[in-house]
């Protein structure tokens, strides 16, 4: 194998702690034979392959090859031929990274997985990605999962070493979310609103770290897959900061669409691949039945640090408190607007809100439950927001 490349690898095992594990580790069955991991920027993809092959034995080790698409490497070599070198000289697990900044990334996959049967491919890509529609089809031969940011128990653990147990949503609605060593959640909970998302916060400058996460997936990441101009990007910026003083937006696609001179058939289509990325996320109705893909009631900025980013200090608290919700409860949950509050998650209402905020709205609803952000335990009908985040 080439020397930079071995090179490459060990320099980048060198510098990864196994301390703190993200919450897809050990659900990911990397002994398969082709396997890609997809999320938005920033949320610890590369951190967890590197994990991976730092806990393998020596002997795994020396058989193993971590590249990243986008090494200068590759302006003269082809994924393709990389993997036939590697296979030749014993080679048997093959982690790829950023595969999304490779050309033809799908084509060369597909002929390395039909070409070398013992060859185990890992690999990590934008959220955008469709591995479907793409090129070539991967969709029968790769298995295909999502990740997103830290949650807040995630953060807890990464940030300050306080560990807790994952908790279910009847946990949850229980009340039963005690955490050993944190007696008051609240000041930490705010922290983790402003800066706790993204892994990357613990290494500091994070509103630089997160501007560039910001601008290099609406200006590069979307226009490249999309095959977009950069003009295009830049307007995909800017509905970004239009939505984000407007959030939760409802959905309004002539008026967008006039101010950012598209046409408004654009716009769904842009939310499509910003959601995508993990800039926005969209709030469905029930009408799409279980898959939820009913049509759109709000669009929110997919995470919390997100809107400290884009909105600083005018960012509105009532929209903080509602994007924390959905963003935490959906990845094991479907959620969906609500015809007479807020959320609706398997057959229960949300309302959620601060201190003032009392049961006159879901007063004749059933199975429902007033969320709020003041409050550190659960009392009757009363839920603290902070304790839907640690469902993952």
């Amino acid at each position: 194998m080439d020397i930079t490349l071995v090179n490459f690898m060990q320099e980048q095992l060198s510098q990864i702690s196994l301390d703190f594990k993200r919450y897809m580790y050990d659900k990911l069955p990397w002994e398969a034979r082709l396997v890609g991991l997809m999320g938005p920027r920033g949320v610890g993809k590369s951190t967890m392959v590197l994990q991976h092959i730092k806990e393998q034995p020596d002997e795994v080790k020396a058989k193993s090859i971590y590249v990243s698409a986008d090494n200068t490497y590759f302006l003269n070599h082809t994924l393709w031929e990389t993997a036939s070198q590697f296979v030749r000289e014993g080679g048997q697990w093959m982690y790829i990274d950023e595969v999304h900044k490779y050309d033809n990334w799908s084509i060369e996959l597909k002929q390395i997985y039909d070409s070398h049967p013992e060859l185990h491919v890992f690999f990590t890509g934008s959220s955008i990605l469709d591995i479907i529609d793409g090129e070539a089809d991967l969709s029968r031969r790769v298995l295909l999962f999502q990740m997103q940011g830290l949650s807040f128990r995630e953060y807890l653990e990464m940030f300050h070493g306080i560990k807790s147990s994952v908790r279910t949503f009847d946990d949850v609605l229980k009340g039963n979310v005690q955490i050993d060593g944190l007696i008051h959640p609240l000041p930490l909970f705010n922290h983790y609103l402003r800066e706790g998302y993204y892994p990357f916060s613990k290494e500091g400058y994070f509103q630089q770290r997160i501007q560039q996460v910001i601008q290099f997936t609406m200006e590069n990441d979307i226009p490249h897959f999309a095959n977009m101009t950069p003009a295009t990007g830049k307007k995909l910026h800017r509905m970004l900061g239009i939505i984000a003083s407007n959030v939760p937006y409802k959905p309004e696609a002539t008026g967008l669409a006039n101010e950012l001179k598209v046409s408004r058939n654009d716009i769904s289509t842009f939310l499509v691949y910003m959601e995508k990325a993990g800039m926005i996320g969209q709030l469905r109705d029930k009408t799409g039945g279980l898959r939820g893909l009913g049509k759109t009631e709000k669009v929110y900025l997919d995470n919390t640090n997100l809107i400290y980013a884009l909105s600083s200090e005018n960012a509105n608290v009532g929209n903080v408190r509602e994007t924390f919700f959905y963003n935490q409860t959906r990845l094991t949950q479907l959620v969906t607007s609500s015809k007479v509050s807020d959320f609706e998650i398997s057959g229960y209402t949300f309302e959620v809100g601060g201190k003032k905020k009392g049961k006159r709205q879901i007063k004749n609803t059933a199975n429902a439950f007033v969320v709020r952000d003041d409050i550190e335990y659960a009392t009757e009908n009363f839920l603290p927001l902070w304790s839907f985040g640690l469902m993952y």
